[in-house]
């Protein structure tokens, strides 16, 4: 349908047997709030019907006209949902057998006897009128459904080019890993440095799919609603120098020149630091990734008004204009060659679209096109400064917690025998056991001072096993830590609901086991 269709919805085209007929009849439905347009043959009103109608108003002269089948053919070619009312002025008495039969073929009728009254003649065009108006809503609601069905297979492309190259990415690092493990369990006692190459390089690959793993866990935890924000009053200028320290090495290794303009003075929004600083850091990290070694990113921070603003400017590969309005949707990735040569999921900057929404700001990106570099900037409403700000000390570094006895109680035994060769490796004395009740029978006899348990495990779970050993006096000092695979704030909650003092999320790093451990 024409751009303008819409704006002639409801126009009554009528041809009239004679000019005054016509005038007189336009007339009578203006006067009833009826738009008419008088048309001098039927290959004119032909015309205007591809323009938008509402009904059409015929007398039995027209039916046998040799343009007659022009009008029929242009009715026949009206969309699937269309059937546009006509409404008939005849004398059946004067009514040739080739006009009935045309009729006929005439599918919406309205047939009004001549003479008709003025009264009779509005009534039908006015109940033609309504007729119409359900099939506009019968269309409405088709070119809705198309909508939604044509997003839904844009959705459904998105993803399963997500899952290829999800499946790509995870590969990737499995390689390595698995080729490590085999040259490891092949190589002979003595060669340390091969060893921790091998180390390395397996450490730096698991490294790769824990994030992986962990930007999928996000975009799903902000979709389902589960993310709560730790809101407090906190300088953006604090922000950007965590956000940058995670990002650092991924700048350093493409040899990338950061310049980073901050202001003398505080800049202070509401929000929760973590999550901001994830938001700079996505965005950095996408600089880097999307600009060729050697490049230049710039990150500025500055106030507008009552705005705190954050600028990533890069060198890179720029955007096309056609993807300017898309790349903060979910999957959405510009270049995806290049994605995968750098590991990219295309959740990123969805990830940053949906915090910026949840701290009540906003990102948006520009251009120049491919080859012209990319600015990102984020926006936050700036608050006044505290009154004081309390900045409490903390430990300048962890320190060595001393050799105690560990209890390690997970049905899953390659997990736990690791976890148990990684602590006594340090020192630790260890006692595993692989279902829920051994764990409770062991802590009778191990008297542990700490608990590392699983929470997923058959017949018992890990928060009764934590219930269990909170009522028991003789383990009131242990340290109770949820080691699960669940990671969302509602499963961090639970676990210290159950008697856990951490909760920390599979797979465990060996930091998060030294500064649990720093807690005895």
């Amino acid at each position: 349908m024409p751009p303008d269709a819409a704006l002639n919805d409801e126009r009554v085209l009528v041809v009239p047997v004679t000019r005054r007929d016509g005038e007189v009849t336009c007339g009578l439905l203006k006067k009833a709030n009826i738009e008419c347009i008088v048309c001098k043959d039927l290959p004119t009103m032909a015309a205007e019907l591809a323009l938008g109608v509402g009904a059409l108003m015929l007398t039995e002269a027209v039916l046998v006209r040799p343009e007659m089948p022009l009008l029929l053919a242009a009715l026949r070619n009206q969309p699937a949902w269309s059937d546009v009312p006509v409404v008939m002025l005849i004398r059946d008495h004067e009514s040739p057998v080739r006009a009935l039969r045309t009729l006929e073929l005439l599918g919406n009728v309205t047939v009004l006897d001549r003479p008709v009254s003025t009264r009779s003649m509005i009534s039908a065009i006015q109940m033609a009128l309504r007729d119409r108006r359900k099939q506009y809503r019968i269309r409405d609601q088709l070119q809705q459904q198309a909508k939604a069905e044509q997003a839904l297979m844009k959705a459904d492309q998105r993803k399963d080019e997500f899952l290829a190259t999800l499946a790509h990415e995870l590969r990737n690092p499995l390689a390595p890993i698995r080729t490590g493990l085999h040259i490891l369990s092949k190589m002979p006692p003595g060669d340390s440095d091969k060893s921790r190459r091998l180390h390395e390089i397996m450490e730096r690959q698991m490294g790769q799919m824990v994030k992986l793993i962990d930007e999928l866990l996000e975009v799903s935890r902000i979709s389902t609603g589960k993310v709560v924000l730790r809101r407090e009053r906190v300088d953006m200028r604090a922000v950007i120098n965590l956000a940058l320290e995670g990002s650092q090495p991924l700048i350093d290794a493409a040899h990338h020149t950061l310049q980073v303009d901050l202001l003398d003075e505080p800049v202070w929004v509401i929000g929760d630091p973590s999550r901001l600083a994830q938001v700079v850091s996505n965005l950095v990290n996408n600089a880097a990734k999307y600009t060729p070694n050697g490049g230049h990113i710039r990150v500025v921070l500055s106030r507008r008004g009552t705005l705190a603003v954050v600028s990533v400017e890069d060198t890179g590969v720029g955007i096309p204009e056609n993807m300017l309005q898309h790349v903060f949707d979910m999957f959405a990735q510009i270049n995806r060659t290049l994605d995968r040569s750098q590991g990219g999921l295309g959740i990123g900057l969805s990830l940053v679209h949906r915090l910026m929404e949840l701290h009540g700001g906003m990102v948006e990106a520009k251009s120049a096109g491919p080859d012209r570099g990319s600015t990102f900037t984020i926006k936050l409403p700036a608050v006044a400064a505290p009154d004081a700000v309390d900045t409490p000390s903390e430990a300048a570094g962890a320190h060595s917690a001393k050799h105690i006895r560990v209890l390690i109680v997970d049905d899953n035994t390659d997990a736990a025998d690791t976890l148990a060769m990684l602590l006594e490796s340090q020192g630790h004395q260890t006692r595993k056991e692989y279902s829920a009740p051994a764990g409770l029978r062991a802590a009778d006899e191990f008297h542990p001072e700490a608990v590392f348990c699983d929470i997923e495990m058959a017949g018992m779970n890990g928060y009764e096993v934590a219930t269990r050993l909170r009522s028991d006096p003789r383990h009131a000092s242990a340290v109770l830590v949820a080691v699960t695979g669940r990671g969302t704030d509602e499963d961090k909650r639970r676990s210290l609901g159950a008697g856990f003092d951490l909760h920390l999320t599979k797979p465990i790093s060996y930091e998060a086991v030294e500064k649990a451990l720093v807690r005895i």
